[in-house]
């Protein structure tokens, strides 16, 4: 896989990073999850069909912190499919990749697991692995978005820091998702629509919010036939001679924006209508099929199994049936100002790091580009004509990542349950990684040096992140994450503040998601 084939060391240090990042949490999960007690949440439990055995309790043990909140939703429909009403809120892409590792990479362990705990398994290697494409992917579209290799590997490593880290961990699709976006918005840049086409697919069958990306194809298609008009001194003058032409342009750049809109679109079409398949076609005989304590629990707490005795959903008769805006709006009550409660304050103060840091991105972008943003990127600037596009944050290219990311922050601060923003943005958008990394890479001297602690900071214009070496590909990047939490007395309030949210955020995360007690 090109990913990980390049002979690049940033891209080297990136993914061994992420690995001893990702060990490191699956081992202060355990040793939480056995140091303190759960809570007793009112979540989605259901019962234990199966006794145990000793590897299962050893297993459960050593990962069962993963497992908690929506976790058990995932596992529980890789087990049994989509049994109850509300598990379709949980699009199916990421719970067959876990039915798959299970069934076949885990199959010799099936002696020894039973199918709950190498879903479990299966789930702990997959992130492992996406989360760790995942920031490779995100510092290959650093490097062409940013243009600047030093930023994009400052934002990789962070990525791997993310805030939102112990959903990445857990049997949640954080990891599958962000991987699936950040190749599909690399490959995009990169222009090749089609394969750029398929990932965002696949991503909005992993995670409802993937249909905002079928954006950056209307964005990319309407930059170029913009560009195209402004393609040179005579474009202009010479339009009402070329008018065939220009509609044959517009026709071939409609055709092809709407074919990639609907690829995004259509595995969240398919699963609505295998959802109203299952739970609006005819009532089955359910007491035959399904375990009694599985009946029981639907009894106990109200939820609706498929299509029974014939009584179908009130989402069934809708002119446009879609259970998932039906789930969200009846059992969790999600919808535009219904969390703005007083009760809900404390959410809005664990969201308002991430709200902060977006909406600091979105301004200090659009202070730096005005007329930029004021033509929605649509006009061809000098600098691009002369070859000399602007580089970091500030890049021209960035334009469409901030407003996606400020669509994604606006919606989901006044839509959503807020405390769900800095998981929802930190594997949606990589602007959460490039702005963190602009405020450590431009404000902190300790990143100019030449690696020494005791040196002069060297000029703007030869500063190096890579401590040992800069030289194209020769030698061992340094890390300078670590560099700075090796020297945090040393460093800037502002890095302090950044690279405190990113770190706190990552160790209560795993505190207090793991004994199931209520986190982001």
């Amino acid at each position: 896989m090109e990913l990980v084939s390049r002979q690049d060391p940033h891209l080297r240090e990136v993914l061994w990073f992420a690995v001893c990042c990702r060990a490191l949490t699956l081992l202060l999960q355990a040793l939480f999850n056995l140091l303190i007690p759960d809570h007793a949440a009112d979540a989605f439990s259901p019962p234990r069909l199966s006794e145990p055995g000793l590897w299962d309790l050893l297993l459960e043990q050593l990962l069962g912190g993963l497992s908690h909140w929506d976790a058990e939703h995932f596992l529980f429909i890789a087990e049994r499919g989509y049994l109850y009403e509300h598990n379709c809120a949980f699009f199916p892409l990421y719970p067959l990749s876990l039915r798959a590792g299970a069934e076949a990479a885990l199959w010799p362990l099936q002696p020894l697991l039973r199918l709950r705990s190498r879903l479990l398994l299966s789930a702990t290697l997959l992130n492992s692995l996406f989360s760790a494409l995942a920031a490779a992917a995100l510092y290959e579209l650093g490097c062409v978005v940013l243009r600047c290799r030093r930023l994009a590997f400052l934002a990789a490593l962070l990525f791997s820091l993310s805030p939102a880290n112990v959903f990445m961990a857990a049997a949640y699709s954080e990891s599958m998702f962000a991987f699936l976006v950040f190749s599909a918005m690399w490959q995009l840049e990169k222009g090749q629509s089609w394969l750029s086409g398929l990932l965002f697919s696949l991503a909005s069958g992993v995670r409802a919010n993937g249909l905002i990306n079928a954006g950056f194809f209307l964005y990319s298609r309407g930059q170029c036939f913009a560009h195209q008009l402004q393609g040179g001194s005579g474009a202009i003058r010479k339009l009402p001679l070329k008018l065939p032409l220009l509609w044959k342009q517009l026709l071939s750049v409609v055709s092809s924006a709407v074919l990639m809109c609907a690829g995004v679109f259509l595995p969240f079409a398919l699963f609505q209508h295998y959802a109203y398949v299952r739970f609006c076609g005819p009532g089955t005989s359910l007491e035959q099929s399904v375990p009694k304590p599985l009946l029981q629990l639907a009894l106990d707490k109200g939820y609706r199994l498929v299509a029974m005795n014939g009584v179908k959903p009130p989402w069934c008769s809708q002119r446009f049936p879609m259970v998932y805006s039906y789930i969200q709006d009846v059992y969790w009550n999600v919808g535009f100002l219904r969390y703005f409660e007083l009760r809900q304050i404390p959410n809005f103060l664990l969201a308002l790091p991430v709200t902060l840091l977006g909406l600091w991105a979105a301004w200090t972008y659009v202070i730096a580009n005005p007329r930029h943003c004021l033509t929605l990127g649509l006009e061809r600037r000098k600098s691009e004509e002369e070859g000399k596009p602007r580089a970091g944050f500030y890049s021209f290219a960035v334009f469409v990542y901030v407003v996606h990311a400020t669509v994604l922050l606006a919606f989901g601060f006044f839509c959503m349950h807020v405390q769900v923003l800095t998981r929802f943005l930190g594997s949606s958008s990589p602007i959460l990684y490039w702005f963190s990394a602009h405020l450590l890479d431009e404000y902190e001297p300790l990143l100019w040096s030449d690696g020494t602690d005791n040196q002069t900071a060297a000029p703007r214009s030869e500063k190096s992140l890579l401590g040992k070496s800069d030289s194209g590909g020769k030698g061992t990047p340094g890390n300078p994450v670590v560099r700075l939490l090796l020297n945090w007395g040393l460093i800037t309030p502002r890095s302090k503040c950044v690279l405190g949210f990113f770190m706190s955020y990552w160790l209560l995360g795993l505190v207090l998601h793991c004994n199931f007690l209520p986190w982001t």
